[in-house]
Parts: C-alpha cells; structure tokens; sequence
C-alpha cells in the first residue's frame, strides 16, 4: 500500500500548525491545514504552558485537515521546542500544566547543582549547553524544593512526547528530544542514570527510549470518533524541532553549517560523533541527538526572540510589520550599537527595547534614541555573533565549512540573510524556510517506508523547494565592527 500524506504539527514557543505533506513523484507539497496561537500562561507567579488547549488545537488540525480538505493522513508525528516534559501519576494522568522554560524557579538551579556535582564532570556525561532551563536543572530545582509534584510523578515526558502520548496512549521518550534534557549519554540511546541519580532525581521517572522514526502506536479509539480520522500510526518523528529541522537541509555534502532561525538561532554543524570536551565546555556548545546516528553540534543563541519581544512592546504605539522592521534597519547607521544577543538579561525582560537601551548604555556606547536603531543594533548583532559562532565550531571541528544553510520562518529575512553573508564571508543559502514541518514529514514518510534514509529525505528537499543564495559583498568594516563587538564585556 502506497502512503504519501502525512500530517506534522509542529509547535513553537509563539504559534503552531499542522502541515500536510503531500509526498509524489519524489516531490513534497506542503499545505497549512490549521494554525493556533501558543502563549506561555502567567498562574501564581509561574510560567506554563496549556497542555490541554494545545492537544484540542492538534485534533482541530486532524479534523480539518480530513473533513474541510478531504485527505486521510497516512500517519502523525508531532515536534516541539525542548526541554520541558509534563508529569503523569501512575493511573497515567497528567497532573499539572508543564512549567515553560522561561519560569524563574531555575534561576539559582546551575550553581546550586555545581555545589553538588562539579560543572566539569556533567558536561562531560553529557556534552550539552548549560542553560539554566535545561530539564536536568528543572528536575533539580523540584528536588530543591521538595516538590509535592515530583513526589506523585510516576513518568515524565518531553512536549512532543506527551502529545504523542495523548493521541497514542503510548508513553515513550524520543531521543532526540531526550538529548536535550542534559540527561543522556552524548551520542548513545541512554540515560545517563549516574549523573540523574547523583542530583537527586529518581530515575524511575524516565521512559524508555526510542529513535526519531519510530512508530510507537496508533491514534486511540475515542480520538479517531472526535476527529474523524481513522486510527493511523503515531510516529516518535524527531521530536525536537530543530532536529527536524537540520534533517531536511538541502545539502548533497558535509561542507556546511547551518542556522536554524526562529525565536532561537540554532548553529552548528552535523557531526559524525559528539564533540566533548574541556574546550567546547568553555565554549558552552552542545551535542544533541540527530537522526540516523548523527549529532547536533550547535550553540543556542538567542535569535528573533529579540526582534519579536521589541515589536511586542511597541504594539501600543505601532503594529510593525516585519518588513517595515527590516525597512527601518536597513535605513539606519551600521554598527552603532552592539549587543551581546545572549547576555542573560535578554532571556526574559519585561520590555525588550528598554533592556537593549539599558546593555548599550552599560557597556558605554550611549543609548539608542530610536526604533530603527534598536532593531539595526539587533540584526549586525545576531550577524556578528554567527561569525563569533563560526569561528569556535571551525576551533574544535575538523569538518570543512565553505557556506551556511539557514533554514525556518528566519530564512525569509534576506536583509539578516546578506549581513550573514557579509559577516562571515561564507555564501548563505536561505531555505526552505518550512524546515520543521519539512523534516517531520519526511521523517514520517521515512517510518512508514516511503523513503529510504536521511540522503533520500534530502534530495527530495531539493527537488521540493527553492532556495535563495547570498554571496558576501559589503563596503562595510565587518572586522572593525567584529573586533569592537568581541571586546563586549
């Protein structure tokens, strides 16, 4: 039996959608089908995130996309952000709202775990990135707390997973996903249970894991009746979204590094095997789990969070559109003012644009007097910390990079695109900008046998969908500019 429609939903911080993906003759059409707002709930001085509303949005998609578009899908897979995970009792219940990543109850968590365990030896056991939201510091911080929660927890599972969990009733943890926590052996299917054990955290909690492609079960009985849909398989895609991203890059070669721009630019490179190590510790880069065996060497950094939280707290004297946002940088002076994009006071402040006045002035370059220069200061910021970026990955890497792959909603920005170019003095090539949603897809396609291997995903990539270059050219002193924003303290 043939299968060539697959449904992907896929869920940022700010929005998500379901995609149907179309796959014939080697070729991917893509159709939105339904998209819904997702915003973190403020409830007694914490951040969560609405489960529940999240799921009905997802069986909205399911619903529409068989009765208003008329197509059965073959197969579900779900992808998120990562880190947070959702708590089910041992009748199998979700029993709170998933705290968001952005909650401060992990503010003092990273130091009071080094008190504990010495930094050095949990990179080491890990090799991931220390953000203070990753899900080994949550955990931690509830242990801390003597949290009443974690004490009636019988499994706890990543976003996509719980999703996954709700249509399925299957309770597995992809991998992919998994490796985000800080909890898993670098580049291995396993649970790094000394380390877990060592905080304080009880390992019983974890599922088992499985590989991104890995069909775990069926839609359930009463899900197929609310949503019309026959029970078609459920498959683990990679639940993370940027591992599904990077899997639907459009490259016939290694030579690349890809930016994966959206609330958060994710760069890096596709390694055959982890990069640990004192030096990447010291550079605070991370080893997440990809598909077909690979990693994801990448550092985090924080992408259009800041444009995006700039437009928000303006929407009471503009509604900007992006591009009269992009319109007003490009008019304005280069390299005025420069900021570091992941100084922690950006991670969450109240006002965005009063947060970048305040680091300009601190760092003493004055203060921006405008918008445009606030949202000039952001764009040769985030180009500069990618060259940064670029020049530690090729300090501890061996693979050659001759240009960069941006994919996701960022590749559409061509002004970011060229001071990318420009910066680095690499060729950008922007797309497809659907990479998320692309990669769950294929994924999908891949479990249920329509495709063969990550190669196969890619050349249908290719096939699928333009893709825009930009080749470094500027006039401007990106190495002045370069040099001055190196030297931010």
């Amino acid at each position: 039996m043939q299968h060539n429609n697959f449904l992907a939903f896929d869920l940022g911080a700010s929005s998500g959608r379901a995609i149907l993906g179309t796959l014939e003759q080697g070729k991917l059409k893509l159709t939105e089908v339904h998209r819904f707002d997702n915003q973190m709930q403020y409830i007694n001085g914490h951040f969560f995130w609405n489960i529940f509303s999240l799921f009905n949005e997802l069986k909205t998609g399911l619903k529409k996309c068989i009765q208003e578009f008329g197509v059965q899908p073959d197969s579900i897979g779900v992808d998120t952000w990562g880190v947070d995970f959702v708590h089910l009792n041992k009748e199998g219940m979700i029993i709170s709202l998933p705290f968001a990543y952005r909650d401060s109850r992990t503010d003092t968590s990273m130091d009071e775990l080094f008190a504990k365990i010495p930094k050095e030896e949990v990179y080491e056991q890990t090799g991931i990135q220390f953000m203070q939201f990753n899900s080994l510091f949550q955990l931690f911080s509830m242990i801390q707390d003597q949290s009443s929660l974690l004490e009636i927890t019988d499994k706890i599972l990543f976003m996509p997973d719980a999703l996954n969990y709700l249509f399925s009733g299957e309770a597995v943890a992809e991998y992919t996903i998994a490796s985000t926590s800080q909890m898993v052996v670098p580049g291995e299917m396993k649970w790094q249970t000394g380390l877990i054990e060592k905080a304080g955290i009880p390992t019983s909690i974890l599922a088992n894991l499985v590989k991104p492609g890995t069909q775990i079960g069926k839609i359930k009985p009463d899900v197929a009746q609310e949503t019309g849909s026959t029970e078609v398989p459920v498959i683990a895609v990679a639940g993370h979204d940027t591992a599904s991203a990077i899997a639907s890059v459009p490259a016939d070669d290694k030579n690349y590094a890809y930016i994966s721009s959206g609330t958060w630019s994710l760069m890096g490179i596709e390694s055959e095997k982890p990069l640990v190590s004192s030096k990447t510790l010291e550079m605070n880069y991370t080893n997440e789990g990809g598909v077909e065996g690979t990693t994801r060497f990448l550092k985090n950094i924080m992408g259009m969070w800041l444009i995006q939280e700039c437009r928000r707290a303006w929407l009471d004297m503009k509604n900007y559109t992006w591009d009269e946002m992009v319109k007003l940088a490009s008019g304005s002076e280069p390299f005025k003012y420069l900021i570091n994009p992941d100084d922690s006071c950006f991670l969450n402040p109240k006002k965005m644009p009063e947060a970048i006045i305040e680091y300009c002035a601190k760092t003493g370059q004055g203060k921006p007097e405008n918008h445009a220069q606030i949202i000039r200061c952001v764009y040769d910021s985030l180009a500069l910390k990618y060259r940064f970026t670029l020049e530690q990955i090729l300090s501890v890497s061996e693979e050659l990079i001759e240009k960069i792959h941006i994919i996701g909603g960022g590749a559409n920005n061509r002004f970011l695109n060229q001071l990318t170019a420009d910066a680095t003095k690499l060729k950008v090539v922007a797309g497809p900008t659907e990479a998320t949603a692309t990669g769950n897809i294929l994924l999908q396609a891949k479990a249920m046998g329509a495709l063969q291997s990550l190669a196969e995903m890619r050349t249908v990539v290719k096939h699928s969908f333009e893709v825009e270059e930009f080749t470094p050219g500027s006039d401007l002193d990106w190495d002045a500019a370069y040099q001055r924003y190196t030297s931010l303290k």
